[in-house]
């Protein structure tokens, strides 16, 4: 589709010079276009490569009597269960147990592949029989079935081998719909019934279980993007990263990237907001499109703030188009103009006025000593830096190249080269409120595109963020109170983050009382009953521990009370 070309980037060159001629109208509005309608996959409790995956769009209900759902993909080898209990009889039709995917309202089914297995074996009566399958486009439209009646053996699958070949099944057919179900019952004609045989080992007399899907979801509509501005979209001279500014909205799978095409051709893709990693692509698709760990995995609207690297763009006058992105690959128009580039300074040159191989880097935490910070989150912090050279002579306008590495295993290394030195030498580089913990490397080169000649590291150590809120705040004996509440940054293990919940009475330590999990948003609930009598007053409060998959440190929410009369 294009949108999704990976982008070799080059080293930056010294800042060039771009002089740019905008036609008329090209940057006055930025409006929708119409496209086709966009496809992207969804996966559920496992990847296609078998990591485990959230399971958002999912919902299980049973009747009541021996029906049971649950969701247990955090498990190793576990999936998402539909069964009814073995050694209960049970009239045909009367109890169901079922899991059912819904996309959003606007969207539709494109096709699936789910890695399941089912048994059926509680037995059959005259008329009555257990029975297991799946349902799409409508309920009456069922493929992947096995009764007890039937024998079916390929529609079991292996349960001892999640991902196995033999539990895969597969429709590629695309109908209108936006909704599937994974099914059991005792089936038959009406008013005969299914014995009260034995099950499978986990003691169901029939039961399936969904250990991954990977459905592929189609959205029709489009984003639409406006109000384009910026030095990109409005200076009458650019270089190094150019900066554009819009407003993007979409009504389904959310606004994704930002797409710049020169003269045809993409030369550079940017993901506009991760949202805590719930808006990256997990790939290990073979159909080109993207892939996600939710239905809607992206921000419905934002403000976009995007850096275009120059550079990129060879000498001479070109066509430069911007285009919006949903998660779906639908794209919207956000900018069109025509571009002429003089770049007169080659790559390697020298990086900056009194460029050294001799340079001396000075950096650190805005306000603190040393070169490692401890913080709680949610504040803004600032690295101040200053670059020099032989006898203390200031390096300006030299580029620092900045190495992030966020702290928590398998965490990729983002670098940036927008940062530029002043004429005395200085610089300073921002960090977000929502930063998590990192490593920072700042390095300067004397050539650009050359070897760093100096390079200096700073560490971030960023306590977790946790909001925690209690109701009832008054209770008695024999009564439960409900917390709930978030983490605030990402991302988050998408199997969860294991939470403490501690109590202790106003002055006295922390005891723990519980252990919970958050979802992979980060939201959690618990509850807690009162077994003695007040009155008394109680403070109660959720620890976060550092574990390697989260990359923040230690932290504790905020304190609730709650009065036992």
């Amino acid at each position: 589709m294009g949108v999704h070309n990976v982008i070799r980037r080059r080293h930056l060159g010294a800042v060039r010079r771009l002089t740019l001629a905008l036609t008329p109208l090209a940057a006055t509005c930025a409006l929708a276009v119409p496209a086709l309608a966009g496809q992207y996959h969804v996966y559920s409790c496992r990847t296609p490569s078998g990591e485990s995956a959230p399971t958002d769009g999912w919902t299980g209900s049973a009747t009541e009597g021996e029906a049971v759902t649950k969701n247990t993909c955090s498990e190793p080898g576990g999936a998402l269960v539909a069964g009814l209990k073995a050694n209960t009889s049970r009239t045909v039709g009367v109890e169901l147990a079922k899991w059912t995917f819904t996309s959003l309202s606007n969207e539709t089914i494109a096709g699936l592949r789910l890695w399941r297995s089912g048994d059926a074996e509680g037995g059959a009566l005259e008329d009555g029989s257990y029975s297991f399958w799946f349902a799409w486009p409508s309920p009456e439209e069922r493929f992947g079935e096995c009764d007890h009646v039937a024998q079916c053996t390929t529609e079991q699958g292996d349960s001892a081998q999640p991902l196995s070949p033999a539990n895969l099944v597969i429709d590629s057919s695309s109908h209108p719909v936006s909704s599937m179900d994974a099914a059991v019952s005792c089936v038959g004609s009406e008013g005969y019934a299914c014995p009260d045989g034995p099950g499978d080992p986990d003691g169901y007399a029939a039961v399936v279980y969904i250990y991954a899907a990977d459905i592929t979801l189609e959205q029709a509509a489009g984003p639409t993007a406006s109000a384009p501005a910026g030095e990109l979209a409005t200076a009458p001279a650019v270089g190094g990263v150019s900066h554009l500014a819009f407003q993007a909205s979409d009504p389904g799978s959310g606004v994704y990237e930002a797409v710049f095409s020169v003269d045809g051709k993409v030369v550079q893709s940017t993901v506009l907001d991760e949202d805590e990693g719930h808006c990256r692509n997990v790939g290990q698709t073979t159909d080109g499109l993207a892939a996600f760990l939710y239905v809607q995995p992206c921000p419905a609207s934002l403000n976009a703030y995007v850096g275009f690297d120059t550079t990129v763009v060879p000498n001479g006058e070109h066509h430069l188009v911007v285009d919006v992105t949903d998660a779906a690959g639908n794209s919207a128009l956000v900018l069109e103009r025509n571009v002429t580039v003089d770049n007169p300074a080659p790559t390697g040159g020298p990086n900056g006025t009194n460029a050294s191989a001799e340079a001396s880097l000075a950096v650190g935490w805005k306000g603190a000593k040393g070169t490692h910070l401890d913080r709680g989150y949610g504040r803004t912090e600032t690295v101040v830096g200053r670059l020099t050279g032989t006898g203390g002579t200031p390096i300006g306008g030299a580029r620092v190249d900045v190495l992030t590495t966020p702290d928590y295993t398998g965490a990729h290394t983002a670098a940036r080269s927008d940062v530029v030195t002043e004429a005395n030498g200085g610089f300073t580089v921002r960090l977000p409120a929502g930063a998590s913990s990192r490593t920072l490397r700042f390095e300067y080169s004397a050539q650009l595109g050359g070897p760093p000649v100096v390079a200096k590291t700073l560490s971030l150590s960023v306590g977790a963020g946790v909001k925690l809120a209690v109701a009832p705040h008054t209770a008695s004996v024999g009564s439960s109170i409900y917390f709930s509440g978030r983490l605030r940054g990402g991302p988050i293990p998408p199997g969860g983050k294991p939470l403490v919940l501690e109590a202790r009475s106003p002055g006295g330590a922390w005891l723990e009382f519980d252990v919970i999990r958050s979802d992979a948003r980060g939201r959690f609930h618990a509850s807690y009953r009162f077994k003695f009598p007040g009155p008394a007053d109680y403070q109660f409060r959720v620890l976060c521990e550092a574990e390697a998959d989260y990359p923040y440190a230690r932290g504790a929410s905020n304190v609730v009370r709650v009065f036992e009369r």
